[in-house]
């Protein structure tokens, strides 16, 4: 794990005690801190780590306390617990705020954060996987994979590859990113900001925390990308000239103030036939956007290109779980919104789409230049109901399945070969499933129930 002496006797508050919450626990255990933990749970408070104690911070005097460190799946906008820290005077962070305290006393590194709507998971582990094939120590983690703090520290030279949701960037306030990604912003969890509007702007808060010297990669596809860009590129009003002795002004250097842009955009990217887990114009997106990351890095175009045609992909999107009776069954649980879903939407001619869960939005837009593809749907979770409508409302044949067991028996009952039985689902996972992840495993064990009929 990633221990510092940064957190050597403070002390701290941990709310959540899901994965990264236990990896947060042990790195301050293991840093000399003084732990105080809770989670709702019962089952997780029997867990904690030992060294900690248990303590409801809805409760407990918080002003003693250095810092409330949250799972990034509590709503800040929402849970007490923000209100009640800020009247203590004590700030609410999560654990990468805790990972930028900590690298001061790590080998010397470096730090590519990627952040963005949809392509940021792949993006992350395209670029991982480069920097492995270029034989540089790097680890990967964040919104993917293992928590950072649960990692063991890099030797020097190393990169620590993050993927960064909109909530992981509102609880950190010192990450300044060697490289920092964007790949896209659409609307994408309104119930959590005021307005797309704030959370574009949670978004750029990444940026603003670099430094010079350090380098912005911005996909420039959509027009809010491409305002942030124009706006990191501006240069500042330069300050008021001084009157010399004779009267004359001293012209004062224009101060630079943050990192070097640099726009990427899809279209530069023209063949992806020799990149087998990287095909379709979505991924076009990732493929720029990591390349560029990689040149920023200093790695040769010919690592790069051998990289690109021996990633595998990545588990939970567009995944290829098994094909049975001539029909390909595909997990896409990663797509937790219906801009994520339109791109496995349209790589399929003919799709049964189970989509459905906790919405984000009251709408299926984004996937409606594909719905000629989709022979049936069937809706599952808590936005079946509403989905089944919009669908039905637009001359597809929707089912309100309810749970994705049913819906993947139904569709493979009625799937003929050559179709695609497709799980993308264009919602959070949180109404059934604790997590994307344990929503595609039941994918995959559905499925598998089937073969072994």
């Amino acid at each position: 794990m990633i221990a510092s002496s940064a957190f050597w006797g403070k002390r701290y508050v941990v709310l959540g005690l899901a994965r990264s919450g236990l990896a947060t626990v042990r790195t301050l255990i293991e840093s000399g801190a003084h732990v105080t933990a809770w989670d709702s749970r019962a089952e997780a408070r029997a867990i904690v780590p030992a060294g900690a104690k248990l303590g409801d911070p809805m409760v407990i005097d918080l002003s003693a306390y250095n810092a409330v460190i949250v799972s990034p799946g509590v709503p800040l906008n929402s849970h007490p617990i923000a209100a009640r820290a800020k009247e203590a005077g004590v700030p609410v962070i999560g654990d990468i705020e805790l990972f930028a305290l900590a690298r001061a006393s790590l080998p010397r590194h470096k730090v590519v954060g990627i952040t963005g709507t949809n392509g940021k998971s792949t993006t992350t582990a395209l670029i991982h996987h480069i920097l492995q094939t270029a034989g540089v120590p790097t680890t990967m983690g964040g919104n993917i994979g293992l928590p950072i703090l649960g990692q063991e520290p890099l030797p020097e030279g190393g990169v620590y590859v993050l993927e960064l949701s909109s909530f992981q960037i509102d609880l950190t306030h010192s990450l300044a990113c060697d490289v920092a990604v964007i790949t896209n912003i659409t609307p994408d969890h309104l119930d959590r900001y005021d307005g797309f509007a704030g959370y574009a702007a949670s978004k750029a808060r990444l940026f603003a925390m670099q430094q010079v010297g350090q380098v912005a990669v911005i996909a420039v596809d959509d027009d809010e990308t491409r305002a942030l860009a124009e706006r990191l590129s501006t240069p500042p009003a330069p300050p008021l000239a001084m009157e010399g002795m004779l009267g004359s002004a001293i012209p004062m250097p224009m101060p630079a103030t943050g990192p070097t842009v640099v726009e990427v955009t899809a279209a530069t990217v023209k063949d992806q036939s020799a990149w087998p887990a990287l095909q379709g114009p979505h991924n076009a997106q990732n493929v720029a956007v990591a390349v560029a990351v990689a040149r920023a890095l200093r790695i040769t175009k010919a690592v790069i290109q051998r990289a690109l045609e021996t990633y595998p992909g990545l588990p939970h999107r567009m995944e290829r779980v098994a094909e049975i009776e001539g029909v390909l069954y595909v997990n896409d649980s990663k797509a937790t919104n219906a801009t994520s879903a339109a791109p496995a939407l349209g790589a399929y001619p003919r799709v049964h789409w189970i989509l459905g869960g906790r919405r984000k939005t009251d709408d299926l837009d984004a996937c409606v230049p594909f719905y000629g593809h989709v022979v049936a749907a069937y809706t599952i979770g808590e936005s079946a109901e509403l989905f089944e409508k919009i669908l039905l409302e637009a001359g597809i044949h929707a089912t309100n399945c309810g749970t994705l067991d049913k819906a993947v028996r139904q569709a493979a009952g009625v799937a003929r070969v050559g179709e695609t039985v497709l799980l993308s689902p264009a919602c959070a996972s949180y109404d059934q499933f604790s997590d994307y992840e344990a929503r595609g495993e039941a994918f995959r064990v559905a499925v598998a129930g089937l073969e072994a009929r």
